[in-house]
């Protein structure tokens, strides 16, 4: 066995021990169109502690960091490394995912706000723990707005946004969409004009159809409305904005925009942390391998960078 092999085995087994310590119970939140299933970790203690409430990014992303295709746990990691330092969380499948299935709407009821909503009664719910010293709202990717604009609730302590976009979502939707042939954006153009305006539309083009089709128009029309510069400035408590240098989803620009729409915010940049929250190079074929490996650690330093915003007396 060579040495890295047992540095792994050996990193391993320390896990191990400290998950050890934790105990995890199943969390439900009742809704009128179903339950959404959560996951709450805690450390033992004797005293009161934080939480730290995760929102899962965009997709059919659940509690774990993982979809149908990839599976990297990331979520999962990060809810045990705070564990493994006295502080509690939980994570949820977001309605219409994984064993929140049940509490999922009809695509053409959805809205960014049925999110946000959500969040805010796991707010509340938290809330009612007498076990908990502080609430904290951590968003990653899309999550990052959802957390945000939720945490404007006086009931959060604290927000912090891993991997958060910086600008409303029409303006990335642009980007790629002028990255393909001219007469993709030449007919999705109009069409993105009338949805930031609030207006459905009828007639889409069918190479366009999954992108715009009728049903998904509500939701688009909810989320693009926002935008997160706007949202985090309306936070007047300690914030903290963490982003990785080789994140191939969200790059470097958005959290600078999110650092400048609120000055008070914390900025910590990890050096070779991708949008999973591991390590990992530019090279997109390489950095996409690793959102299905599991086994990977998180970017060293992140767990380390949120357990000091967290605990620290001055922020």
């Amino acid at each position: 066995m060579n040495l890295k092999s047992k540095i792994g085995l050996i990193f391993l087994f320390i896990t191990g021990l400290l998950n050890a310590q934790l105990e995890e119970n199943p969390i439900t939140m009742t809704t009128e169109t179903g339950n959404i299933q959560g996951t709450m970790l805690l450390p033992k203690h004797s005293d009161k502690i934080p939480v730290v409430l995760i929102i899962a990014g965009s997709g059919p992303t659940d509690r774990n960091g993982n979809n149908p295709m990839m599976k990297n746990n990331s979520l999962k990691m990060l809810a045990e490394g705070l564990g493994n330092h006295g502080i509690a969380s939980v994570r949820f499948d977001k309605r219409g995912i994984a064993k929140s299935t049940e509490a999922g709407v009809e695509e053409s009821n959805l809205k960014f706000e049925t999110y946000i909503e959500d969040t805010k009664d796991w707010v509340d719910l938290l809330e009612k723990n007498d076990g908990f010293s502080e609430i904290v709202v951590l968003g990653h990717s899309e999550g990052s707005l959802i957390g945000m604009i939720a945490s404007q609730n006086p009931m959060v302590d604290r927000f912090i946004s891993v991997a958060g976009v910086g600008e409303p979502a029409a303006k990335p939707l642009e980007r790629q969409l002028k990255a393909q042939p001219s007469f993709v954006w030449e007919q999705s153009a109009p069409i993105l004009q009338d949805l930031e305006m609030g207006k459905k539309v009828d007639s889409v083009p069918p190479f366009l159809y999954s992108l715009f089709r009728p049903s998904v128009q509500p939701y688009l029309i909810s989320w693009i409305k926002y935008d997160p510069q706007v949202e985090l400035a309306k936070l007047d408590k300690p914030v903290l904005l963490v982003q990785g240098t080789t994140d191939i989803q969200v790059d470097m620009q958005n959290v600078e925009k999110l650092h400048a729409s609120n000055p008070n915010s914390e900025k910590v940049i990890l050096e070779g942390m991708n949008h999973i929250l591991k390590e990992a190079e530019m090279d997109r074929m390489k950095n996409i391998e690793t959102y299905s490996n599991p086994d990977l650690p998180l970017k060293d330093g992140l767990i380390t960078a949120i357990v000091d915003f967290i605990k620290n007396p001055d922020n």
